[in-house]
């Protein structure tokens, strides 16, 4: 058993009911932080000059402007646990900020698809390291390490609600107090800044796969289909304001980017989705 699930199965066996355990642990999945210092080669950048193809152009949401690169990450770099993201190649992140017009400073809405996007760039295409198209778009850059910890769903992610105990019990009802499973999803996270690949969103909100799911099935939290659609859908990253960087994501928020599985396991990074929660 791995490090990350040894400290989660010990606090499960310490805070949830006996019917609970394994059922939790069944959930459970790997994730890595993003982090300033560790050991070994860095993993990713946060902020700076992203490594574009030299056949693709900078991302641009059309009649608004070019989109802020947020960050990429070396998936060969990765720690080899977080299995469902490709061998080699990089993933960048863009999404629109306004930054670098004060006059238009609103961010994209969570349903704007073309204000933000996501780039997969496979091993050995060439590349250049390409500056913003115009001032002060981008962010200080921040090389970024690995930390491989144990995730968790959060309160209102859909699994905890058809996830069952052996007496047919959900998960969200079967916790001993409310708001139990948010302490849990949380037990492996540092309440600082918060940038992950995989695993499962901090959630400021809903939890925000399960916001997502609703916002492709262009419907409310009490659809029916919810349920199904939710559980297809699986974080692929999320980024933290950081006041080292001057990151801001509304009131102290996250962004996210979620993807289907079947999407992922295909490489289609293209059809990932982004929301962003603000307290």
């Amino acid at each position: 058993m791995t490090a990350w699930r040894e400290r989660l199965a010990a606090l499960a066996r310490d805070r949830l009911p006996a019917e609970a355990v394994e059922p939790w642990l069944g959930l459970v999945r790997p994730a890595v932080h993003l982090v300033r210092e560790g050991d070994g080669e860095p993993v990713g950048q946060l902020g700076g000059d992203p490594a574009l193809p030299d056949d693709v152009a900078w991302p641009v949401w059309d009649e608004r402007g070019p989109l802020t690169f947020i960050g990429s990450v070396d998936c060969a770099r990765l720690p080899p646990e977080l299995d469902t993201l490709p061998e080699h190649g990089t993933l960048l992140f863009f999404y629109f900020d306004g930054r670098y017009d004060e006059d238009d400073d609103l961010p994209a809405e969570p349903e704007d698809l073309d204000g933000n996007q996501v780039i997969f760039v496979p091993a050995g295409t060439p590349t250049t390291e390409r500056a913003a198209p115009v001032e002060h778009l981008a962010y200080p850059r921040r090389e970024l390490h690995a930390r491989l910890v144990g995730s968790a769903p959060d309160v209102g992610h859909v699994l905890l609600e058809t996830t069952t105990t052996a007496d047919g019990v959900p998960l969200s009802k079967a916790g001993s107090r409310a708001g139990l499973f948010g302490e849990l999803a949380w037990a492996e996270t540092e309440r600082t800044t918060r940038h992950q690949i995989g695993g499962y969103g901090t959630a400021i909100q809903d939890a925000s796969e399960t916001e997502i799911a609703a916002m492709a099935l262009e419907s409310r939290r009490r659809d029916p289909r919810l349920a199904e659609e939710g559980a297809r859908w699986v974080l692929l990253a999320q980024f933290d304001s950081d006041d080292d960087v001057d990151m801001m994501w509304g009131d102290v928020g996250t962004i996210y980017w979620a993807i289907r599985s079947d999407e992922l396991a295909a490489g289609r990074f293209e059809t990932a989705r982004f929301t962003m929660q603000c307290t």
